[in-house]
Formats: structure tokens, sequence, C-alpha cells
């Protein structure tokens, strides 16, 4: 069996990581805050921002994760090294997600038909605090966002927070304004069901990792068009296509060749082919001779 690899994986500068720390810091330090502020003014709307919130807690950490797992070397026992962790922690927050939507809307749906009196004043507070602690967030990752498609994720996270905190900023004020306590549980079921189609997304995403799927964005047809068009190949087959975790797809396959001869030249082809097409640089390929294998069954 022949294989070449050629790693490329866009790095996150130290600047982008310390960024990154501070914002984590900072969402997370007020999302204590607002679990603990929501069970005093009574609002949740709160507790269901505190679930939003834990969104951008988990995307910053899991970015954060990625970093540090990416630069311990594989081993024996790990020879993809501890990356898949990445994914397995997406799992875990979007099942957590899945979980606090589900309590909140619940209990909306009760609060609904007995409102329950609002601190409003401490949810007005807290709301625009929540709101100045996003818009930190959103400044600190703003430039890193091209550094890596995981940047940019965390990023979206945090913007999506901050129109979560707009809208319990504004349900609090329409709560101290009139008095209406049927406002909080209607703000927290809209931002419940904000949260769990992200919920349901990540919950996805991570699952058709874990079992292998091919990756977002590539096509099998026309990865198997990309190997055919290289001369000396006459026909491909056993062709898997996954990843470990995100931004790093694999590729294996079984390639009918005309002459052993020319495999190195062949190899060489079909590597940067799918390297340049379809950004397939881990790749593994086994050479079969034009009538070796015959038409028994699986041959292409």
């Amino acid at each position: 069996m022949s294989g070449g690899h050629a790693h490329s994986h866009a790095g996150i500068t130290g600047t982008g990581e310390r960024r990154l720390w501070l914002a984590l810091a900072l969402t997370a330090g007020f999302l204590a805050v607002e679990i603990i502020a929501s069970l005093l003014t009574g609002s949740l709307a709160l507790l269901s921002d505190a679930g939003h919130m834990a969104t951008d807690v988990a995307s910053l950490s899991i970015v954060l994760l990625a970093i540090k797992l990416g630069r311990r070397p594989a081993d024996e026992r790990r020879s993809f090294g501890y990356r898949r962790l990445e994914i397995l922690a997406a799992a875990l927050n979007a099942a957590a997600l899945f979980l606090i939507a589900t309590y909140v809307l619940v209990e909306a749906a009760l609060r609904l038909g007995r409102p329950e009196p609002i601190d409003a004043m401490g949810m007005l507070v807290v709301a625009a605090i929540g709101l100045a602690v996003n818009a930190i967030a959103m400044l600190l990752l703003r430039e890193g966002r091209e550094e890596s498609l995981n940047m940019r994720g965390a990023y979206l996270e945090v913007w999506a927070d901050f129109l979560g905190s707009a809208a319990v900023l504004a349900g609090g004020f329409l709560i101290y304004r009139t008095g209406a306590a049927w406002i909080d549980p209607v703000v927290a079921i809209l931002i419940a069901l904000w949260v769990l189609p992200r919920g349901w997304k990540l919950l996805r995403d991570a699952l058709h990792v874990l079992l292998e799927g091919t990756p977002e964005g590539i096509d099998p047809r026309g990865v198997e068009r990309t190997i055919l068009s290289i001369e000396g190949v006459t026909a491909v087959h056993d062709l898997h296509i996954w990843c470990i975790t995100t931004g790093m797809p694999m590729l294996s396959a079984h390639l009918h060749v005309d002459s052993m001869e020319r495999w190195d030249a062949v190899l060489a082809g079909v590597q940067q082919a799918l390297t340049r097409e379809h950004h397939i640089a881990h790749v593994t390929l086994q050479p079969e001779v034009d009538g070796s294998c015959g038409l028994q069954a699986g041959c292409a």
C-alpha cells in the first residue's frame, strides 16, 4: 500500500489565542452572573439567555481545545492525536443546549398561565451588562475571525448572543414600563427557539463527523471524477472520504492503473489534484494493475 500525506492546517496566532482566552474569561464570568441574576430577579428570559451564552463559552472552549490538542503529537496508541476530542466536546455542548432549551420552554409555557413577579430593574441592569460584555468579546474576536473556521464560528456565536442580550434588554424595558410579567416568558421562549436550531445543527454536524460521514462541501462523485482524470488511472473503487475533526478531510481508495511502472507519477498526480481541487491532503491510495481484479465484486 502506498500513501501520500501533506499536512496543512491553518493556525491561530499568539495574539489571536490571547484574545480568545480574554473573551472566554469575560463570557464565562458573565454566564455565572446571569445564572445567579435569573434566580434573584425571577427572570426566565435571563436564564434562557444564559443558556444561549453557554454556547459562546462552549464554542470558545472548543476553539482553544482544538489549539491545545493540535500541538500535542500523535503517539503509538493515538496515531491521529487528540483532535477528535474537539468533536466530542461539541456533541456534549449540543446535548446540554437541548436540555436547557427544553427546560426553559416547559417552564415558560407554565408561566404564561401564571406569570410570576419580575424584578424588571435588575433584569435591565444585567441585560445591559451582558450587551456590553458581548460587544467587547466581538471586538476581541473580530480581527481573528479570518484566521480559521473555528475562530469565525466563535465570532458568530458571540454576535448571535449579542442579539439575545438585546432581546432581554428590550423585554426588561417593556416589563419595567408596563408591569406585564408575561413578557418575560415570551422573550424566554423566543430565545430558546433561537437556540434549538443551532443546537441541532451542532449535534448533527458532530454526529456526522463521529459517524465518519463525507465532510461538508466535498462531492464524492466530483472527487472520483478528479481521480479518473489523471492519466494512467482506469478505475476507482473502495473510495472513502471522512474526517477526524473539522478541517481535516481524509481519503482512501483503490486505484486501477494501466501499469505499475507509472505508479509514482500517478500517485503524485492524484495527490496534487485532490489537494488543489478538493483540499484533501491526507490521502492513502492502493494500486491495482488492470486485469488483476477482473470482474470480481467490488471492482469498478
